[in-house]
């Protein structure tokens, strides 16, 4: 930005600067809009989406606006919580923050949308305020009231009832939210989820510091159901072969997967711990596996003040264990359960100090980093 060149000025000469259409990889993008700015206010930006296609993103609908457009942070939130309510077929919420996730819920038994939220939101409540919440459901009057309740940015789901678009637009009784954004969303199980599903348009793009452009293609899981849950084996010199003794609970298994399909929108090295439907903490940007999970169970005891455990939950790693270390602070933080990928030449040794621990470990299929 130039000396004496305000951001609003900076943005008026760049807004435009963007063209209508552009061609990367082989796709042809149209411009949906300029946005109120990029990462930061002084970086213009503009939002485009593959040519001819209204997808459930590109094609978002704005319900209610605020006093500015979106940013791109908003609309990487919006992208990074739908990508997590999209794997769920009950009910469900992801609360996002800097395009990661400090709750993500969904229902158990019979939990009411506006449960579901709370869980998500009371997942991290600090982190909760100012946030973008998906929902994969249309959202009722009472789940719009609990929003309306504290700070948040933006909403988006597949829909909402008249009742629940009122209460969007009451500024009088809701003077915090006065400047929500309610954005509509398509149907978020056109989404590619699991691995083979997403065509060239998913195709991520990486811009390097010279210009340089990386085409990847999207992160995507092979783990659909419980059933593909693997118990872990693994095998060395050091303790032959050896395979995880202790078996997870159903409802462990569910919270597993869950906690698995989170992860996939985690910066990694990212760890997410879950119990019951709803995301306890999360641990994500670490250098090293280890301390990820430290981060995690500590930013759980700092939220809880001792009033709650972690007693019984499930954690999903993203990458493998190299040491014994991360399930041993796992299981004195009260983990049960954990889901990891294999690969580490002491596979052997983790699995048998989580027998020793009384912890079932579980091997996914693939490894899930998210360098976002």
């Amino acid at each position: 930005m130039g000396k004496g060149l305000s951001r609003s000025s900076y943005l008026e000469k760049n807004v435009g600067n963007f063209p209508s259409s552009l061609d990367v990889a082989g796709i042809r993008y149209e411009k949906v809009d300029d946005l109120r700015y990029g990462t930061n206010p002084h970086q213009a930006a503009a939002y485009y989406r593959p040519a001819g296609k209204c997808g459930v993103i590109g094609g978002i609908e704005i319900i209610k606006n605020g006093k500015s457009g979106l940013s791109q942070t908003n609309l990487e939130d919006i992208s990074g919580a739908l990508n997590i309510v999209k794997f769920c077929d009950g009910p469900a919420c992801a609360v996002m923050k800097h395009v990661n996730p400090s709750g993500a819920a969904v229902s158990v038994g019979n939990e009411t949308l506006k449960q579901v939220y709370v869980k998500a939101r009371d997942a991290d409540p600090r982190a909760a305020f100012g946030s973008v919440i998906a929902f994969n459901v249309k959202v009722d009057e009472e789940t719009a009231k609990e929003i309306m309740s504290t700070f948040a940015e933006c909403v988006v789901a597949p829909d909402y009832s008249p009742e629940a678009a009122a209460v969007f637009n009451d500024g009088v009784t809701y003077k915090l939210n006065k400047q929500i954004r309610i954005l509509k969303c398509g149907d978020v199980s056109q989404l590619p989820r699991y691995t083979g599903e997403a065509g060239p348009e998913y195709n991520t793009l990486k811009v390097l510091a010279d210009g340089s452009l990386i085409v990847a293609a999207p992160l995507t899981t092979s783990l659909r159901t419980v059933d593909d849950l693997k118990t872990a084996e693994g095998e060395n010199a050091r303790c032959g072969a050896v395979k995880s003794e202790t078996a997870p609970t159903e409802q462990q298994k569910k919270d597993l997967l869950f906690s698995w399909h989170v992860n996939l929108s985690v910066r990694s090295n990212g760890v997410v711990i879950v119990k019951n439907g709803q995301t306890l903490c999360v641990g994500t940007g670490e250098q090293d596996r280890v301390g990820a999970i430290e981060q995690a169970v500590a930013k759980f005891k700092q939220k809880y003040a001792g009033h709650e455990t972690l007693e019984g939950a499930v954690m999903s790693s993203d990458g493998f264990f190299p040491f014994e270390d991360g399930v041993e602070v796992a299981a004195a933080a009260g983990v049960k359960a954990i889901i990891a990928p294999a690969g580490s030449l002491r596979d052997a040794d983790v699995i048998k100090r989580a027998n020793e621990l009384k912890v079932a470990l579980i091997h996914a299929p693939e490894r899930i980093f998210s360098h976002h």
